[in-house]
């Protein structure tokens, strides 16, 4: 078998720069659009000669999906998506000094062909449809919350023109509808897929868990590998422990990594809270952690940590949410 074609790819909203190297030949690079266009042209690029390719790009939303879906289905081309924080380091650990799209084209070739490669499988359609609607949410009930505090600060100056409160009022408005109608179009999606409906079920059988979050939280669970263990689960929501410790004089507090899914995190965050309150078994968890001198900011990431491994083996075994399994209450 041929030696493949290796290329590494930085991309933003209107163009990607491309850094490729084929076997016996220098470094070449390019820029292309970001478009159908310019993804049919780097496929017949790294393809021209009937080679096998392996490309590396980051993961960037929407930015890199369509090029990645592109690249995917082209005969001969493996693809790896990789998490933006991890080519950083990559950059960091290789002295890179200078920033642009084409020296971080660059480091990512560096990176795909130096380090072990994962080949990048795309989610069901549906899936990718409902975690695009679920995020739109998010984005909604952000805005939605900041629209809200300038609503509570004009409201106590008597100076503003009343043209502002109805302003602010038909903002509100638009916003609640449209969060209701993406809701309902998230919900018409999981209802037409057994899988994504059993699963929702299970998530809703927590205390803590209704449909908004249960939509967030399936909207990013769905489209993981189904091999990956639990404790993938949550380095992926950047909730794993991170130590740092060095030597005998430095040693600071353990902190989580966040390096991760942050949309998944914040997903939990609202869950655990409510669960605190209203979840016995979640609750004596809780508060026995405070009896052993965690803040009570620990004390909530770690119940995120544990009921995330609770949906893992929820999802997993087919089965609603039992709370003596999450903590056993003391007898």
């Amino acid at each position: 078998m041929s030696q493949p074609v290796h290329a590494g790819v930085d991309i933003s909203a209107e163009s990607f720069a491309v850094a490729y190297e084929m076997p016996g030949q220098p470094l070449k690079e390019t820029c292309l659009d970001n478009s159908a266009a310019g993804h049919r042209k780097l496929c017949r690029l790294l393809t021209r000669g009937g080679r096998p390719a392996r490309v590396c790009l980051e993961a960037t939303g929407i930015y890199s999906l369509d090029l990645a879906s592109a690249l995917h289905r082209t005969p001969g081309i493996e693809v790896m998506v990789v998490n933006p924080r991890v080519t950083k380091d990559f950059m960091r650990a290789r002295m890179h000094r200078t920033k642009t799209d084409a020296t971080d084209a660059v480091a990512i070739l560096e990176f795909v062909q130096r380090m072990p490669f994962t080949p990048w499988q795309p989610p069901a359609r549906e899936i990718l449809a409902l975690r695009a609607i679920a995020r739109r949410i998010t984005a909604l009930t952000l805005v939605g919350a900041q629209e809200r505090n300038r609503r509570h600060a004009t409201d106590r100056c008597r100076e503003l023109p009343e043209a502002l409160e109805a302003e602010s009022t038909a903002h509100l408005e638009f916003l609640q509808a449209s969060s209701q109608r993406l809701t309902h179009e998230a919900l018409a999606i999981i209802q037409a897929h057994p899988r994504l409906r059993s699963r929702y079920a299970h998530l809703i059988s927590v205390k803590g868990i209704a449909t908004t979050s249960a939509i967030r939280l399936l909207a990013e669970l769905a489209v993981l590998p189904d091999d990956m263990a639990a404790r993938q689960w949550v380095a992926h929501a950047g909730l794993d422990p991170r130590h740092f410790e060095s030597g005998t004089s430095v040693k600071k507090p353990t902190r989580i990594s966040k390096t991760g899914n942050n949309y998944l995190r914040a997903a939990l965050y609202l869950p655990a809270l409510v669960a605190i309150q209203h979840e016995p078994h979640v609750k004596a968890f809780y508060e026995q952690l405070l009896a052993r001198a965690k803040k009570p900011m620990q004390a909530v990431v770690a119940v995120m940590r544990k009921l995330l491994h609770a949906i893992y083996g929820m999802f997993r075994h087919g089965r609603d949410f039992e709370g003596d399994k999450f903590y056993a209450l003391p007898t």
